[in-house]
């Protein structure tokens, strides 16, 4: 025999109403549990405050030796004293420059009365373009061109003889060439040197091999000795090893 089941006592009727019932009261549940706030109670410490009688120090009183107040300034009387005046100012005539017909006028003096001084000019004249170019010691023999030859041999030949490369410079690795201008006075000496380069210490060793020169022969223009300048290039390169 079959047992029926009873519809008042079927369990699985109503189920959708009963999940649905039970997922509001959690999703209430939750809200209300996202939107607890909490807040922080202040500690309040409650102390008993005891009053104790206050100490007054008596501070003593002393007394500073203050200076007396500067007295106060005594006013100064001036006595004016009227001074007649008796001294009489003559007063300044100026008198016109304009010449007139009554004025006399200097004798005119004739050219040969007046004594002409003649001064020394300080020229100097390039290496270039002199007449007579100065000469080195042992060219004083052969024609102009042969002189200007044998100049500027002497002078390679003096730069090669007298040159010392300075021992700061080849530790510090400097090299390059050095301009040195100079200047052959009119009494053969050389005078005036000035020197450019790549470094002060190859400007000075140049500037000493240039000092060491000779004294020469002055350069002569329309026959009378004059300044000469000169230029000379020295190099200084030294060969790695």
């Amino acid at each position: 025999m079959l047992t029926k089941k009873n519809p008042q006592v079927e369990i699985g009727r109503n189920s959708s109403l009963y999940f649905a019932i039970g997922l509001n009261i959690m999703l209430f549940t939750s809200w209300q549990l996202l939107e607890y706030k909490t807040y922080d109670k202040d500690e309040i410490a409650i102390d008993l405050v005891s009053m104790d009688e206050v100490f007054e120090e008596e501070i003593p009183i002393i007394n500073v030796n203050a200076p007396p107040p500067p007295p106060p300034p005594v006013a100064i009387q001036e006595s004016i004293k009227v001074v007649e005046d008796v001294v009489e100012i003559e007063e300044t005539i100026i008198e016109s420059t304009e010449t007139n017909q009554n004025d006399k006028i200097a004798p005119v003096i004739a050219v040969a009365d007046v004594d002409v001084e003649s001064v020394e000019e300080d020229v100097e004249v390039p290496f270039s373009i002199i007449e007579e170019i100065p000469v080195f010691p042992g060219c004083e023999k052969g024609t102009k061109i042969e002189k200007r030859n044998c100049f500027q041999l002497k002078m390679e030949e003096h730069v090669a003889r007298n040159f010392r490369y300075p021992e700061q410079a080849l530790d510090l690795g400097i090299q390059g060439k050095v301009f040195v201008v100079f200047v052959i006075d009119a009494n053969g000496f050389v005078s005036g040197i000035r020197s450019r380069g790549p470094d002060k210490i190859l400007e000075k060793e140049a500037e000493r091999i240039i000092q060491l020169l000779p004294k020469m022969t002055p350069g002569k223009q329309r026959g009378k000795p004059v300044k000469v300048p000169y230029s000379v290039p020295i190099v200084f390169r030294y060969m790695a090893s």
